[in-house]
């Protein structure tokens, strides 16, 4: 499953890989990062894109980034974190 975070990646190296460490924990799958996504490799239920995309909501509400963000599903085993659009007064 591949995981877009080209948006993301404007918040700060450190944050994706703390992210790509914590899905590795998490899942017990291989997960590499590449420049603008990180690719978890494994079956099961642990890496079904359901559980990433939960695992993604926890990490930006842990990080408070939940407010700027929102993950969307992309085409098939693809999710995005993409920015959220804020309206402009």
């Amino acid at each position: 499953t591949r995981i877009n975070i080209s948006e993301l990646k404007s918040e700060g190296s450190d944050l994706i890989k703390e992210l790509a460490e914590i899905l590795e924990e998490k899942t017990k799958a291989e997960v590499e990062t590449t420049t603008d996504a990180i690719i978890v490799k494994g079956e099961g239920k642990n890496v079904s894109k359901k559980n990433l995309r939960v695992l993604l909501r926890k990490f930006l509400h842990k990080k408070e980034l939940k407010d700027n963000y929102r993950v969307i599903g992309g085409k098939e085993n693809t999710l995005m974190v993409k920015e959220k659009k804020t309206a402009e007064e």
